[in-house]
């Protein structure tokens, strides 16, 4: 049996006591009016009917789940909408849908908990408006997620969440931000053009990405990027703008489809990734793409510390007045100024001698190198 209305003022009682009698939710274009919160099918005062209720005790915790389809498309719900436990005790329910639950287009008026929740199949939020406090906090979606041009009015909350299938928020708006601390997403995830209005950072300690290898975190790096960028944390948007490059790297080498295409195709894409090797050891490993100046500062060390102990070898340098026995320091000396191609004069290396190669690549490098790192100074001082 179906509970389906189209274009009406619907109860909260009326939708709460289908749903614990297992019909199947079909609502479109409809206004539900008053508290949809499951606590109160357990409030003796109600009167709920609850015979039919699959409800499982867990370690003090009743799962209520819900098999049907449960579909709301393009309807209103003017107070609270509950699928956990109260706040004094928000553990102590969790709902567990079986089916898809689709809220597309929906418009919440006030607070919406999904708290511990199981999502066994599609959970639907495309073009949804939430304009209070949103918890999706320990919730376990298993379908795809679908967050798409969704607008969070209020504070969002989805901590400890884990998506086990797609997760797309393409568009979303979080105005207050968002909560993502050890979330784990373990599939294909989307925030291209994700924002936040109000020069909110979004919160991501511990977040994880599964498919990490093939980019699949760029869209969220690009995203924290702007929000630090707005709210003049640019240290941090620094180092979100460093994730979002690697991230770009991978999704250049790999992309997100990799893992689906043919044998053939795979070593043809490993093939052409070569390509990437100058950004990889260059703009990558060594530059830091901006953010990492003291890598510049180190490999410049080594290489000025390396050619000393070379010029330190005999019969690799001499003076302007005669030939001279070396040693480190004298090597160290003749390294740090063709390094800086500051060059006195006073040494040169042996005629016909392979110290003049080493020389001139050292030169080379201590050109590109003092470059990059002004670049990365410029960089990091110059933001805002």
């Amino acid at each position: 049996m179906t509970f389906q209305r189209e274009k009406q003022n619907v109860t909260a009682t009326d939708t709460l006591q289908a749903l614990a009698d297992g019909l199947e939710i079909k609502l479109s274009q409809c206004t539900i009016t008053g508290s949809m919160d499951i606590n109160r099918l357990f409030d003796e005062s109600e009167k709920f009917d609850i015979q039919n209720l699959n409800i499982k005790e867990e370690q003090n915790c009743k799962k209520i789940i819900f098999a049907q389809p449960i579909v709301f498309d393009k309807c209103t719900f003017e107070e609270n909408v509950v699928f956990s436990g109260p706040w004094s005790d928000p553990d102590s329910i969790s709902a567990v849908f079986q089916n898809d639950v689709i809220f597309n287009s929906s418009a919440f008026h006030a607070q919406c908990r999904f708290r511990n929740a199981h999502f066994c199949k599609t959970a639907g939020f495309d073009g949804c408006s939430f304009r209070g406090v949103v918890t999706f906090k320990n919730a376990v979606i298993d379908g795809d997620a679908k967050f798409r041009t969704t607008s969070f009015e209020g504070y969002t909350l989805i901590p400890d969440a884990l998506f086990n299938s797609s997760a797309r928020f393409t568009n979303t708006h979080f105005v207050k931000g968002v909560n993502f601390k050890n979330t784990t997403f373990n599939s294909i995830t989307d925030f291209s053009g994700v924002y936040s209005s109000s020069r909110s950072v979004p919160e991501f300690e511990n977040i994880k990405f599964a498919r990490k290898k093939f980019g699949d975190d760029e869209s969220f790096w690009r995203f924290a990027k702007q929000s630090a960028q707005e709210a003049g944390y640019y240290h941090f948007a620094g180092e979100c703008f460093y994730n979002e490059r690697c991230a770009g790297l991978r999704t250049k080498s790999k992309g997100q489809n990799y893992d689906k295409l043919p044998l053939n195709a795979k070593i043809k894409k490993s093939i052409t990734s070569i390509r990437l090797l100058p950004e990889l050891i260059f703009g990558k490993i060594l530059f830091g793409y901006g953010e990492r100046p003291v890598r510049v500062l180190l490999a410049s060390a080594v290489i000025i510390i390396t050619c000393a102990f070379l010029y330190a070898q005999p019969n690799m340098l001499a003076y302007r007045t005669g030939p001279t026995e070396n040693d480190f320091l004298q090597g160290l000396y003749f390294s740090m100024i063709t390094f800086t191609t500051l060059g006195y004069g006073d040494l040169y290396p042996e005629p016909n001698s392979i110290c003049r190669i080493i020389a001139m690549t050292q030169a080379t490098a201590g050109g590109f190198l003092m470059a990059l790192f002004v670049v990365c100074l410029a960089k990091r001082f110059s933001r805002g």
